[in-house]
């Protein structure tokens, strides 16, 4: 019988084998990452945010080119200080965070933004695009079938790479209230809990958005955060029609003419001439004197009667404006602005937000969602929707079908599988 293997050299060879195999699977389940999509069926597109790390120390202008959007609009985004000599080109630090302003369409049925280009370098890959340059927004492979490379190793230098970055539109509203959603790429010292208290809303809206059925993140995942908002109301034919402003924060529009912002106080946008603006059109109010963002104010018995010129939209390069008049139950005080801030020089990790401890769900409020979170305008319950959330949005330990889907790459299932498999035939082989 010398053409037999002795049991113990097959013993072996399967623990060789077996062993193989498992770090492969381990590896290629350590390398998927889920993000939210939302389906859609229209062309529409709103406004939506980008959570971006910077890989290296980049000028304003130069992060803008990154994303092919208005330096402006990533300075008024983060309430930095647009009047800073100089501005554009101030240096900001590496592994600075920032929010970065694009426009959410429709493509092949789900929500992107595919506006973003980027042409490559000697040194680039698709990995180190993905994963170093738009620090993880985007995978290698989305990337790849995005342009229709076939050889992944092989980029030309100056190859115009067409980069889809994901965002999320849930119609502007979190449970019935003005939002704006941040794409938000998960860190390794993050927690769902830390989240939430970071943007001021709590586990259970975080999971509704996103149809989790569990707290659990790893790093590399991709969330939708609802951010509240003011929303606008200008007619469907204005070129600014749909924009929203994120509370504490400014939006620049009309040509560079006016500037909106929304918060401290309520969520009512208000919007006033720009610091900037030059060679604007008028800014009056017809049949009166107030400018754009004015306000006057009259006590009377029955209240405080206000006449007030307000920002109607852009229209074919005008500057429309809306006087308006209505009796208050008494008069406002001067206009409150969301506070600015230098452009940042330094990276500090904000301490009023550390990384919380993972809870153990069971419906009840986590930690650290108290005070420093804003509770749902309507109540839920594990496995129930809230009334009013984003369409389609889920919640629970159960969530139901949904136009949110927290979608995984396939690998991770169908390694787990082979796994399992492997792992059943090996400990069969100790029983022959």
């Amino acid at each position: 019988m010398a053409d037999q293997v002795p049991a113990t050299a097959c013993g072996a060879l399967n623990l060789s084998l077996f062993v193989v195999l498992a770090l492969i699977l381990a590896n290629v389940a350590l390398v998927c990452a889920k993000s939210t999509i939302e389906p859609c069926s229209n062309s529409d597109s709103c406004n939506a945010l980008l959570g971006y790390t910077l890989y290296t120390d980049l000028k304003v202008s130069e992060v803008a080119s990154l994303f092919q959007v208005d330096p402006i609009l990533i300075l008024t985004a983060n309430a930095i200080d647009v009047s800073y000599p100089d501005v554009e080109n101030h240096i900001l630090p590496s592994q600075l965070f920032v929010k970065i302003p694009i426009s959410c369409s429709c493509v092949d049925g789900i929500r992107k933004s595919v506006s973003t280009r980027y042409k490559t370098r000697p040194s680039d890959t698709l990995s180190s695009i993905a994963d170093s340059i738009y620090a993880g927004l985007v995978s290698s492979d989305q990337i790849r079938e995005a342009n229709s490379i076939s050889d992944p190793s092989v980029l030309d230098v100056g190859q115009t790479l067409v980069v889809p970055l994901p965002c999320t539109c849930f119609n502007g509203t979190d449970n019935s209230l003005p939002a704006i959603y941040l794409s938000y790429v998960v860190q390794s010292d993050d927690t769902l809990a830390g989240i939430a208290f970071r943007y001021s809303t709590t586990i259970t809206d975080l999971m509704d958005v996103n149809a989790m059925g569990n707290p659990a993140i790893k790093a590399g995942d991709i969330y939708a955060v609802p951010l509240p908002a003011c929303a606008s109301k200008f007619p469907g034919y204005a070129s600014d029609f749909g924009l929203i402003v994120p509370n504490g924060s400014y939006a620049i529009t009309a040509s560079h003419c006016v500037q909106c912002s929304c918060g401290p106080g309520n969520l009512n946008m208000y919007c006033m001439p720009a610091p900037f603006a030059v060679s604007c059109t008028s800014m009056q109010c017809r049949n009166s004197n107030l400018m754009l963002g004015n306000f006057t104010a009259q006590q009377s018995s029955a209240g405080c009667n206000v006449t007030s010129c307000s920002y109607g939209g852009f229209v074919n390069g005008t500057i429309l404006t809306t006087l308006s008049s209505s009796l208050q139950p008494r008069c406002p005080g001067p206009q409150q602005f969301p506070p600015v801030k230098a452009p940042p020089t330094t990276v500090t990790r904000d301490s009023n937000f550390p990384p919380a401890p993972a809870p153990q769900f069971d419906g009840s409020p986590a930690p650290g969602s108290g005070s420093g979170s804003i509770p749902s305008t309507t109540s839920s319950l594990p496995g129930l929707s809230p009334a009013s959330g984003p369409v389609g949005s889920s919640s629970g330990l159960n969530p139901a079908p949904s136009s949110a889907s927290s979608l995984m790459n396939p690998f991770a299932s169908i390694s787990a599988a082979i796994l399992l498999f492997i792992i059943v035939n090996f400990l069969a082989s100790f029983s022959l």
